[in-house]
């Protein structure tokens, strides 16, 4: 196989049962670009909330988050069912990469039009889109070249991502409002995420591979938790340095590294590679509402920094606004978690109704306590138990409910 990579390699299809199939060392790389963008995304919520722009900030956060994902998204699926490894495809994804981070360095700017008011300067996250994307169409027109069987599916994708590049343009010459920005933009993106329902549901499907697929988006499930863990280095960084080891930063450890945990224990109950490779059809479903995830786990950890700046002394919002910023994002994920799970396996546990108002009760009570006057570190203690509560229930009952619901699935 090594020596297959100094030459192109014809992009007919992989196997979708390959056995042992994982993300490659490319798709990791690929990745890493993306750590930028959720870093810079977090970053700029978490300044605009501590700087009293909290509508806007979240406005601007979830279109560029929502950005982000769409455009791993895209490159994910497309590798999982063509990945050659090939010189061609190791210099097309790299030119993705070089979109990814000058998309990432325009955030800032994105961020700081919607504060000023006026037109959106969007230009710079435009032309990092649009690199990307042309970068995918190349990918999509190889495909359709070389595989005839997929032709007509390769050629949707590559027309419905053209189209909508050639929109992205417009609304960066046209330097729109706030208003008009994001409802074009919501157009935009809504006719992007048509392309792959067409071209799967009214052609040959993609030869993409469920346990891959799977993987690829817990591998981003990860980086996006990192956001967590640097919230989590922010705030105890700002109390160690204003009071040293305290009990306070000791708690603020606890809470955010237990956040994180929790969070990333409880995503990985979700049998999707199991069930996506029985039910291919509940791709879509489950592959959109991630976008969703990813975003409630970037913005908890945007509200991990908050927190440092209301420690700091340098935000509008005191400690209730700092833990409503982690709470709610933490509620957020815990509601599409469920989302998905039910999609997944079509199926409703009355159990977890019990987990799930046992977690908003712990959600509401750190807010009641920081009402009350509460530290942030004992709030955000309470915030840790609010994901524990879905873990040892799945630990004690939910894992046999699982089970359970999996093998009658497979029986079907």
């Amino acid at each position: 196989m090594t020596d297959m990579r100094y030459r192109l390699v014809r992009m007919t299809g992989r196997d979708p049962h390959e056995p042992h199939r994982s993300a490659t060392p490319l798709e990791l790389l690929f990745d890493l670009a993306f750590v930028v963008a959720f870093g810079q995304a977090g970053n700029a919520l978490a300044h605009a909330v501590a700087d009293g722009h909290t509508g806007i900030g979240i406005w601007g956060f979830a279109f560029a988050i929502l950005a982000t994902c769409w455009a791993w998204i895209n490159f994910s699926w497309f590798s999982s069912a063509y990945d050659t490894d090939d010189w061609g495809y190791r210099l097309i994804t790299m030119l993705q990469m070089v979109g990814v981070v000058v998309f990432a360095l325009g955030i800032p700017t994105f961020f700081a039009s919607l504060e000023h008011g006026g037109h959106v300067d969007n230009s710079v996250l435009v032309a990092g889109y649009v690199v990307m994307r042309i970068a995918l169409i190349v990918q999509w027109a190889r495909a359709a070249r070389q595989d005839p069987q997929h032709r007509p599916t390769a050629l949707t994708y590559a027309f419905v991502v053209g189209i909508a590049q050639v929109g992205w343009i417009a609304v960066a010459i046209l330097a729109l409002d706030v208003i008009p920005f994001f409802v074009v933009g919501a157009l935009l993106f809504g006719f992007e995420m048509l392309g792959p329902v067409i071209a799967e549901k009214r052609f040959i499907p993609t030869p993409w591979h469920a346990h891959h697929i799977a993987e690829r988006y817990s591998l981003l499930m990860i980086i996006a938790l990192g956001e967590g863990v640097f919230g989590t280095v922010s705030a105890v960084a700002v109390l160690v340095e204003s009071s040293g080891w305290s009990t306070e930063a000791i708690l603020v450890v606890v809470a955010g590294v237990g956040i994180t945990f929790g969070l990333w224990w409880t995503y990985f109950m979700m049998p999707s590679a199991v069930v996506l490779e029985r039910f291919r059809d509940r791709s879509f479903g489950w592959g959109y509402a991630h976008a969703f995830l990813y975003a409630a786990i970037a913005a908890t950890g945007a509200g991990l920094h908050i927190a440092a700046y209301v420690i700091e002394g340098e935000a509008e919002v005191g400690v209730v606004g700092a833990i409503v910023a982690v709470a709610v994002p933490v509620l957020v994920f815990t509601i599409v978690w469920f989302g998905i799970y039910t999609w997944l396996l079509r199926t409703f546990d009355p159990f977890h109704i019990g987990l799930f108002l046992g977690t908003v009760a712990l959600l509401v009570l750190a807010v009641v306590l920081a009402l009350a006057g509460a530290s942030i570190g004992v709030c955000l203690v309470v915030i840790t138990l609010a994901p524990a509560v879905i873990v040892v229930g799945w630990e004690t009952l939910g894992h046999r409910h699982q089970a359970e619901t999996i093998a009658r699935l497979l029986a079907e």
